[in-house]
């Protein structure tokens, strides 16, 4: 893995004043299993031109979409890669085939568009962050919401080496350090007592926990329309009502930020 055939993308966490913490929403709730998984039902993963471009950050809403409507609807959605690109050049100032304005974008920037803007008529009708190195939370969001939209800090390592973090390392320098080799988004779409799983790159990677807490730097729980289905429940078990009560809450703090 080199990062000539895998783009990064992710910019420096942009805080958005007002935005929730989505322990909120989720600390009366009963504590989430011990292991989600909504990866099943991908039939047709794709980079989204992110092995091409640092557009990691508007894949990511891709592949959102892809895993809830995998659920939801017939045949999973996968926005077509001209979406993608003009999403991208739109948040980013990219201009197709100059790499000087290649520049990425921040994850917020992104979620606040979306938010104010459906692509391709699929709607984003709340998110809220989730706190770094909080498990819990990250697990309510992914069992509950089907995807957590994070960012991490990669380090050099994890171009060539699993995405775990050395037995007794107390300190993460060198090829190790945070941000060595940049920024990125993954949306994860499942869990267990000993990893996570994500999606990047067109493909399904695992991250251990430790290298979860030792590389996150930002992530957010999000909830639209495509996540519910025909029997007016997530695919997670929750009736609309008790999950749109909670979205309201949240969209009543996201217009104020």
């Amino acid at each position: 893995m080199t990062d000539a055939i895998y783009k990064l993308g992710k910019l420096a966490p942009k805080r958005l004043l007002g935005l929730p913490d989505s322990k909120k929403y989720t600390a009366a709730l009963s504590p989430p299993p011990v292991s989600a998984d909504y990866s099943k039902n991908l039939k047709h993963l794709g980079p989204m031109l992110n092995r091409e471009i640092g557009c990691c950050t508007i894949a990511g809403v891709g592949h959102t979409i892809q895993t809830w409507t995998s659920f939801t609807q017939p045949a999973e959605v996968i926005l077509p890669d001209s979406e993608i690109l003009s999403l991208y050049s739109l948040l980013s100032g990219y201009v197709p085939g100059d790499p000087e304005t290649d520049s990425g974008c921040a994850a917020t920037d992104v979620l606040r568009y979306w938010y104010s803007n459906p692509i391709m008529g699929h709607k984003l009708s709340a998110f809220a962050s989730v706190k770094p190195g909080n498990r819990l939370d990250v697990k309510n969001s992914i069992f509950l919401f089907g995807v957590c939209y994070v960012g991490v800090q990669l380090p050099l390592t994890a171009q060539n080496g699993p995405w775990d973090v050395a037995p007794g390392a107390s300190t993460l320098t060198g090829d190790s350090a945070a941000g060595s080799w940049g920024g990125h988004l993954i949306p994860v779409i499942a869990y267990d007592e000993d990893e996570l799983t994500c999606i990047t790159w067109g493909m399904l990677k695992t991250l251990s926990w430790k290298f979860w807490d030792s590389y996150c730097d930002e992530s957010y729980c999000m909830f639209g329309p495509d996540w519910i289905e025909k029997d007016e429940k997530s695919p997670s078990g929750f009736a609309t009502a008790a999950l749109l009560s909670d979205v309201q809450a949240i969209k009543q703090d996201a217009a104020r930020r």
